[in-house]
């Protein structure tokens, strides 16, 4: 039965300090999903016998038959905390009460869905880390923990999985105590890497409650404190002292009831006096020793139900671990304690999420999370309604409260503060909260709380920001781990569903936070993802939910590619305007790796200080300073790793045609001379410029193709060269497979670059680059090479020199350079320098 009511949820959202906005996040296959079940059980949504197996949070039908998650999905759920659970003592300084409210978010653990995961963390403060305790910390672990961290979300880890060391492996007490304190250790180097200073101390740490022990499956859980107030009183010490105890470097002696630093394994405190217990009630479990059972039951005052001891195996052990140590116990206290509340979280994220000045109504409201100051929403994604076509949008109140029939201002990812662009000003017509599979509707929404907003979806596509105040700047874009650098094309096969298949896409590119959506000149509808499977599902929904089963034609699967430049132009370009009486001079530069690089990270933007950039590029790269404080536009998107700069002197007038040279440099970035592909890492520099004395001979129409044509001239005169996407492929794999991985990435062109043997098991981890052109079809070419014995994950991690010139004849130009711009309707021939003009 579920023990709470929406009237009682609702009235503990108004208790910001009493909330715990949390992430469940992990590489794939760690538990996430099965270990969130117990939380719902607790809640009484679920039953507690179906938790582990029910995975609630997994809502669509694909998700249940593949067995992962592939949308992250939301569930608020209202738990009171027992005297017994957390002591008075030890509760929150600041809660009202022991009622909490969790809104919580189960992500997906697979590669080509990161997306979900960025857009799950954006509107939580605090982030719980599954990592399994035979597998360890794997390349997702990693990559979600960075983004967690980059957000400025505090993270919990629980180790999972150990009904495995216990049954499936039955390893001895150090060997796991080994594994547990390795993991942590793992997890700890990840913090330290990549924590924010102004976070201070991350690291998680055993006997500071910030870690548990847990197997989702089986629905049980521990944390040193729990353990401690068992043992605390029998030992007449205090609860911390014992924990500290339960941990490390310290042994009890029984003979002399001693503890000691240093001593048997078999004595270690952990092993003794909680992995010992736990094995103890397992064997006797699993060999039916019901008598035994019994015995170590009423020693631990548990009360079982008869029907309950009447299971056998599996289920019996389950059902008494449940009784004794139940996850959602250990889980809860870790995130009341050391999660962060709203009101806290707030304080430290406002200057990292608001765009806009730091002492205005808007951040100020985020900062103090107060329910009375204007609305600050950042909508983080858009989810499909039970009726076909129509979209939720799920996100966070920041600052005031939401409530329906309130008109308020709209503000897509291209808002631009003070234009009209992207800007919408519209009522909200239902509010609504997420309880996994179905939504219940709520009047209001306070600051600090997730929540659905319906009727605004044709005014957003992805993400938005939401607010009533005019002057209200919009939250800062999310920034994601992977990239969508695979393509299909796609066409109905039936020409009349064309209408349907516009349709289709637009729904499409609301749905998923990663998928893009676009049409090349030769009428080609592309949707680019970041993976194989991450296509896969997108093209399985577009057809079946957003076209009603419309049939498809769907290209092979494609890869972007960028174009870039490895020497600074030798001479420098001209060309003139159409009319002959405007001339543009410019030069083309790589940025190089490193400057490239920050700039996709998001370190150096458009946004940043003129002076402070400028400055910052004078010493580190060494610009010139004049130069690097006259960057004009970063390009393509706004946002991209290519400059404009002004490198004139004395020039008049030339603030008058900087719009129209920005927009021809947009459109350049955007596609490239070799094959229309974005531009990467290059840097244009405006040498000198003759203008017409009459600014009617020298408008866009004269400009933006002149600029178009001469930096086209000097990408070609700067020695261009073509870019592949790489992933990072992470294979685990027994040694005698080892063969098998070698010759398969051979053949594609993969290069490994490490190979570790995991202490303790037999088992290889092998790191390898490999190009995404190649990795079509990858996975099942490895398991019929190694037998199915190895597993490959692909995660995107960074751009590489294609080699060879692509402008000299050769397989680069007369196939792969030919094969994309016949695809995109272009001539087969790259247009020398004298054709641009034929070509505008």
């Amino acid at each position: 039965m579920v023990n709470f009511t929406i009237p009682q949820l609702r009235a503990i959202m108004d208790k910001p300090k009493n909330i715990r906005n949390m992430s469940v996040i992990a590489h794939v296959d760690h538990g996430k999903s099965t270990l969130t079940d117990s939380l719902v059980a607790a809640a009484g949504i679920i039953s507690m016998a179906s938790a582990g197996d029910q995975r609630l949070t997994d809502t669509r039908a694909d998700e249940a038959e593949r067995g992962i998650t592939i949308k992250s999905t939301g569930i608020s759920l209202y738990n009171e905390i027992s005297e017994e659970e957390i002591p008075d003592a030890k509760m929150p300084k600041d809660s009202a009460g022991r009622e909490f409210l969790i809104n919580l978010i189960d992500s997906p653990g697979h590669v080509d869905f990161s997306a979900e995961v960025t857009a799950a963390l954006r509107i939580t403060d605090g982030a719980l880390v599954v990592v399994d305790s035979i597998e360890g910390v794997s390349v997702q672990t990693e990559t979600v923990l960075r983004q967690a961290l980059g957000e400025r979300i505090k993270p919990v880890l629980t180790v999972n999985k150990l009904d495995r060391g216990f049954l499936e492996l039955q390893l001895d007490w150090e060997s796991m105590y080994t594994n547990f304190s390795k993991h942590v250790e793992n997890v700890n180097v990840i913090i330290s890497t990549y924590k924010d200073e102004a976070m201070g101390d991350l690291q998680v740490y055993p006997d500071k409650g910030t870690v548990s022990f847990s197997a989702g499956l089986h629905g049980w859980a521990f944390t040193l404190p729990q353990f401690a107030r068992m043992y605390a009183k029998k030992f007449g010490v205090s609860e911390e002292k014992m924990c500290e105890r339960l941990w490390g470097e310290n042994y009890f002696n029984p003979a002399e009831k001693k503890w000691t630093k240093e001593g048997d394994t078999a004595n270690r405190a952990f092993n003794m006096f909680i992995l010992d217990p736990i094995g103890k009630i397992v064997q006797a479990t699993m060999n039916d020793q019901l008598d035994k059972l019994e015995k170590m039951l009423s020693a631990l005052n548990i009360k079982m139900k008869k029907e309950d001891l009447e299971l056998k195996g599996k289920a019996l052990l389950k059902r008494t671990m449940q009784s004794w140590i139940p996850a959602h116990k250990a889980l809860l206290e870790m995130m009341i304690l050391h999660l962060p509340s709203p009101a806290a979280a707030q304080k430290y994220r406002a200057e990292l999420l608001y765009t806009g000045p730091a002492d205005d109504a808007c951040c100020t409201g985020i900062r103090e999370c107060n329910p009375e100051a204007p609305l600050v929403l950042y909508v983080s994604k858009m989810v499909p309604s039970a009726d076909k076509g129509r979209f939720i949008a799920f996100g966070r109140v920041f600052s005031g409260t939401v409530q329906a029939g309130v008109k308020i201002r709209i503000m897509g990812p291209n808002y631009v503060p003070g234009k009209k662009e992207d800007l919408n000003i519209k009522s909200i017509q239902r509010v609504v909260l997420f309880m996994g599979r179905k939504q219940d509707p709520v009047d209001t929404v306070p600051v600090g709380n997730t929540c659905g907003l319906i009727g605004i979806d044709q005014f957003l596509v992805k993400t938005g920001t939401l607010t009533t105040a005019e002057d209200g700047y919009p939250m800062k874009d999310m920034k994601f781990s992977v990239s969508p650098v695979v393509r299909c094309a796609v066409e109905p096969k039936n020409p009349q569903d064309l209408p349907k298949l516009v349709e289709g896409l637009k729904r499409l590119a609301k749905s998923d936070p990663m998928v893009v959506i676009s049409i090349e000149e030769s009428g080609e509808h592309i949707v680019a993802g970041a993976g194989e499977l991450h296509m896969e599902i997108c093209l399985k929904d577009l057809q079946d939910d957003y076209m009603n089963g419309a049939p498809l034609k769907i290209s092979d699967p494609v890869v972007s590619y960028r174009e870039t430049v490895t020497a600074e132009t030798d001479q420098e370009c001209m060309s003139k305007s159409p009319n002959k009486h405007n001339r543009l001079y410019f030069k083309a530069l790589p940025l190089g790796e490193e400057l490239t690089n920050i700039i996709d990270d998001g370190q150096i933007t458009p946004r940043d200080d003129v002076k402070v950039r400028g400055r910052r590029l004078a010493d580190e790269f060494g610009w010139d300073v004049d130069i690097a404080r006259k960057i004009w536009a970063f390009g393509p998107d706004i946002v991209g790793p290519n400059l404009v700069c002004d490198a004139t002197k004395a020039v008049q007038f030339l603030n008058e045609i900087k719009d129209s040279v920005v927009a021809g440099f947009n459109w350049v970035t955007k596609e490239g001379v070799i094959c229309e592909e974005n531009m990467r890492g290059i840097c244009f520099q405006i040498l000198d410029v003759t203008m017409h004395a009459d600014a009617i001979h020298r408008g866009g129409g004269q400009i933006i193709p002149t600029a178009r044509r001469v930096m086209y001239a000097a990408e070609m005169l700067s020695q261009p060269r073509l870019m592949e996407p790489v992933f990072l492929v992470e294979i685990q794999c027994p040694e005698q497979a080892m063969g098998g991985i070698y010759s398969c990435l051979n053949r594609r062109r993969g290069q490994v670059f490490e190979e570790n043997q995991r202490p303790g098991t037999p088992l290889y981890n092998v790191k390898a680059y490999l190009p995404v052109s190649e990795s079509f079809g990858f996975d099942s070419d490895l398991r019929a090479q190694t037998a199915g014995q190895a597993f490959p994950q692909c995660v995107f991690d960074h751009w590489d020199l294609v080699l060879g010139d692509p402008l000299a004849p050769g397989k680069l130009r007369d196939e792969v350079i030919a094969g994309i711009r016949k695809r995109k309707g272009l001539a087969v021939e790259v247009p020398p320098l004298d054709r641009f003009k034929d070509k505008l």
